[in-house]
């Protein structure tokens, strides 16, 4: 029997704000999605959030993936027809994973559960989203172009710490009218990450190092978003706009508020909850968006009670969430073993602000131009108290990681990447009496040096054994397999070797730098 949540009767009941209060309309969810960053540097959020029932939530479970998927967008009132979105939840969701569950849940024991976000074609939770958004920023703008609206292409441009970039151009590669560029920290990302994005095929891809580390590389695309010069001569000379796949776009959170709803209904059908019963949830955290996502989640009636935050060593949202106080104006940027959490500029913060402060668009205003004049903000007492009432945090250094990956292969036979290790040391610190739900954000093969070292008691930063430093990242997760017994590797990982790298270029973080490649990959 087909099952749909209560839809409202006109499309443009439910449109789209922005964080800071400069868009003096609010925008439907196709124009949000094609912008990516709304006038102003603000973020896009709904105007309203649908409210559903614990029933609505278990009714989940009894439905594949992808019908999940479009009844929640659906229920967001999004101007797409009902069938297209239904088409392209379909497209977004199918044998492109390697479960069909899409995002299991694997139970270690009845109060600790782990969100397998990594089983997409990059083998990290970006898929989730990124096999989602390509498709509907695609009919996002074609609708737009029906309308008179719109007559231009688009460039994707996308900073990354490691996942989303590879992500992005899977996503992306191929998209009509759509051409993406991935910038990443040159030295900051894994062996595999790495492979992973210079090996992409497609005509419509450019991949750049970046000499410096992500907060570099996102600043960077930031001033080139906000840069109406170089907009300008985009449009003129190109016919191109550029939007964003980070998650600062809208299109990219919502499908993150689809799984954590899912994961709910799936733990009832399971029986290891019953309806109604409160769980925590505990999210390995770099640019907040996806624990924003699980705050929404519980805006729309999922039973969650804590949202536990667990930071690594750059632990600037740690201490933001336990002082109020968000402060890198004299804060080391740290390489640790879990390099996709190596973020210090917390972009999603801004639209959890904005909720808490009862949407205050010139507080954030106020407290993002601290931030990047001065490196810092301080919230109100209000806010503050509202953080606290939501969110619970704690960091893990780069020894308590590692140390956690080897005891929960000893304790349950189960191997996970060092940002679940993070997550999951945090949830043991943080948890109450609540089950916990940790999302586990990528397949442990994509970061094999640090899982090695977690193995075999090595520290850190200790150099590898020479003949096993010599070995290729797939070499080297072919010798963990062999050692775990844990051969079930992503073809997509263990096959990186015999592809081709297509992109060696570095170039500088600065806006000028960035300008000119994107001019130049346009140009070619």
């Amino acid at each position: 029997m087909a099952y749909s949540l209560d839809r409202a009767e006109h499309f443009g009941q439910n449109g789209y704000l922005d964080t800071r209060g400069v868009a003096e309309t609010a925008v439907p969810f196709t124009q949000a999605v094609v912008d990516g960053l709304a006038q102003g540097g603000g973020l896009y959020v709904p105007e309203a959030l649908p409210t559903l029932s614990l029933d609505d939530i278990a009714a989940l479970a009894e439905m594949p993936y992808a019908q999940r998927a479009a009844a929640l967008y659906k229920a967001f009132n999004i101007d797409l027809p009902d069938e297209a979105i239904d088409e392209l939840m379909a497209r977004a969701y199918g044998d492109n994973f390697d479960d069909a569950a899409i995002c299991p849940i694997t139970s270690l024991d009845e109060n600790t559960h782990i969100l397998e976000l990594w089983h997409g074609p990059t083998s990290a939770f970006k898929d989730m989203a990124l096999q989602c958004l390509p498709h509907f920023f695609g009919a996002s703008a074609a609708k737009l172009r029906e309308e008179g609206t719109l007559d231009n292409e688009f460039m994707i441009l996308v900073a990354t710490s490691g996942d989303t970039g590879k992500a992005a151009l899977e996503g992306f590669k191929g998209v009509e009218g759509v051409s993406i560029g991935v910038l990443f920290p040159d030295g900051g990302v894994s062996d595999i990450q790495r492979k992973q994005m210079v090996t992409t095929t497609g005509d419509n891809v450019q991949v750049w190092a970046v000499r410096g580390n992500f907060d570099d590389c996102q600043t960077g695309v930031k001033r080139t978003f906000a840069d109406e010069a170089f907009a300008r001569h985009l449009i003129e000379d190109h016919r191109i706009a550029l939007s964003s796949a980070n998650s600062i776009n809208w299109g990219r959170l919502l499908p993150q508020v689809v799984y954590y709803l899912s994961s709910y209904a799936e733990l009832v059908a399971a029986g290891r909850i019953e309806l109604g019963d409160p769980i925590d949830v505990c999210v390995p955290t770099g640019n907040f968006g996806n624990i924003l996502a699980a705050w929404y989640a519980k805006q729309i009636g999922a039973p969650i009670e804590r949202l536990l935050c667990a930071s690594n060593d750059n632990r600037v949202l740690t201490d933001f969430i336990n002082t109020g106080t968000y402060d890198i104006s004299d804060r080391e940027f740290i390489l640790t073993s879990s390099p996709s959490m190596d973020i210090l500029v917390s972009s999603n913060l801004e639209r959890q602000l904005f909720e808490l402060t009862g949407r205050d668009g010139e507080a954030i205003s106020r407290w993002m131009a601290d931030l990047n004049e001065k490196r810092r903000f301080r919230i109100d007492a209000d806010t503050f108290a509202r953080v606290r009432e939501n969110f619970s945090a704690d960091s893990i250094d780069n020894d308590t990681c590692l140390a956690t990956i080897r005891e929960v292969l000893d304790a349950y036979d189960y191997l996970i990447d060092p940002h679940t290790a993070v997550a999951f040391a945090a949830a043991q610190n943080l948890r109450g009496d609540n089950p916990v739900l940790i999302a586990s954000t990528a397949h442990w093969a994509k970061f094999g040096d640090n899982v090695y070292r977690a193995l075999h008691g090595l520290a850190p930063h200790e150099a590898l054994p020479a003949e096993v430093a010599a070995l290729t990242g797939c070499e080297l997760n072919g010798l963990i397999a062999e050692e775990t017994g844990k051969d079930q590797i992503p073809a997509g990982l263990a096959q990186l070797d015999a592809m081709e790298v297509r992109f060696t270029e570095v170039i500088d973080s600065g806006t000028e730098a960035i300008e000119e490649a994107t001019d130049a990959f346009l140009s070619r």
